[in-house]
C-alpha cells in the first residue's frame, strides 16, 4: 500500500482514539459533577430540615392555571361541526403555619375554581356562557399543645363548601378536639375522637349533623423544583355510617423556569348524603334513599402551568 494512503488512515484512527477519551474524560467530569450536586442537594436538604424546626412563622403558595379553547368551524364529521368551547380554571394552595417550642398553629387553605363553555353556533337556543365546572373551597386551622417533640394535644376546626355557587348549601363545619402526630417535620397525623360535624343546608331532610371521630392527615413537602401537598380528611359518624365522609386532595408542582412550570392536582371524596341529594334535586329520582342510590366516587382533576409564591 502506498504511503500516500496509509498516512490519512493512520490520522483517522489517531482522530478516534483521541475522540474516545476525550468523550470517556466528559463523562467521568460529568459524572463527578453529578455527584457534586447531589452532595450539595443533601446538604440544603439537611439545612431545610433545621430551618423547619426553627421557631416562627411560614408562610407558602402555589397554584395551577388550565385553560384549554377551541373551535370547529364546518367540521362536518363531528355531530356539530360549528362550536366554540373553552374551559378555564385555576387552583391555589396556601398555607400559614406557626412553630413554637410549646405549641403550634398550622392553617390551611384550598381553593379551586373552574368554568366551561360550550357554544353550538348552528343551536340559537343554546347556552353559550361559561358555567361553573369546578367549585371547591376549604379551610382548617389545627393548634397543638406539645406534650413531647411528636405528640400533642390539639383542637381542629376544618369548614368545606363551594362559593360560585349554592355557598353554604351545602356546608361542613368539624369542630373537634384530639391528639395531633408530627412523625415527619413535613407530616402531621390528626385523631379527634370527640368532634361535631356541623352540616348547613336547606335540605333537612338529606343533611343532618353528628358527632363522630375525625381523622386528617396533611403532607407538605419540597424537592428541589418539585412541591407536594397531599391531604386526606375523613369524618366517621357515630349516629350513622350514611353521614361519613372522606375527602383526599392532591397537587404536584414542578418549577421549570424562575417560579413557572407544570402543575398536576387531583381528588377523590365519598359523601352518600351528597349522593342523594344529586339523585333527588338533580336527576329527580323522587324513590331515591340512602340504601338504593349509588354512591360512586366523586372525583376531579386539572393540569396545567403552576406558579409558585
Amino acid at each position: 500500500m502506498k504511503m500516500k494512503y496509509l498516512l490519512p488512515i493512520f490520522l483517522f484512527f489517531v482522530s478516534i482514539t483521541g475522540y474516545s477519551q476525550t468523550l470517556d474524560e466528559l463523562k467521568e467530569v460529568q459524572k463527578l459533577k453529578k455527584d457534586s450536586i447531589s452532595d450539595i442537594q443533601k446538604r440544603v436538604d439537611a439545612l431545610q430540615s433545621k430551618i423547619d424546626k426553627y421557631p416562627g412563622w411560614r408562610y407558602g403558595a402555589f397554584g395551577t392555571i388550565g385553560i384549554s379553547l377551541s373551535e370547529f368551524d364546518k367540521w362536518y364529521s363531528q355531530g356539530t361541526p360549528n362550536v366554540s368551547s373553552g374551559k378555564i380554571g385555576g387552583t391555589v394552595n396556601l398555607y400559614a403555619n406557626l412553630n413554637q417550642e410549646k405549641y403550634f398553629w398550622r392553617n390551611s387553605a384550598l381553593i379551586n375554581l373552574s368554568w366551561l363553555k360550550y357554544d353550538d353556533k348552528d343551536d340559537p337556543n343554546d347556552d353559550d356562557s361559561y358555567r361553573e365546572a369546578t367549585d371547591v373551597f376549604n379551610i382548617s386551622s389545627l393548634y397543638g399543645y406539645k406534650l413531647s417533640s411528636k405528640f400533642a394535644a390539639s383542637a381542629l376546626m376544618e369548614y368545606r363548601t363551594t362559593i360560585l355557587s349554592n355557598f353554604n348549601d351545602p356546608g361542613y363545619l368539624d369542630l373537634g378536639i384530639g391528639a395531633t402526630w408530627t412523625p415527619l417535620n413535613d407530616l402531621v397525623v390528626v385523631f379527634h375522637p370527640l368532634n361535631y360535624n356541623l352540616v348547613f343546608s336547606d335540605e333537612d331532610n338529606i343533611y343532618t349533623s353528628s358527632a363522630g371521630c375525625k381523622i386528617l392527615a396533611d403532607y407538605n413537602r419540597k424537592f428541589g423544583a418539585l412541591s407536594i401537598k397531599s391531604n386526606l380528611s375523613v369524618f366517621m359518624s357515630y349516629k350513622d355510617s350514611n353521614y361519613s365522609n372522606w375527602t383526599w386532595t392532591n397537587a404536584f408542582g414542578y418549577t421549570l423556569w424562575k417560579n413557572i412550570g407544570v402543575g398536576f392536582e387531583f381528588a377523590l371524596r365519598d359523601n352518600q348524603q351528597e349522593a342523594l341529594d344529586y339523585a333527588l334535586n338533580t336527576i329527580g329520582n323522587a324513590d331515591a334513599t340512602f340504601d338504593n342510590i349509588d354512591n360512586d366516587i366523586q372525583s376531579y382533576w386539572i393540569f396545567g402551568l403552576n406558579y409558585n409564591f
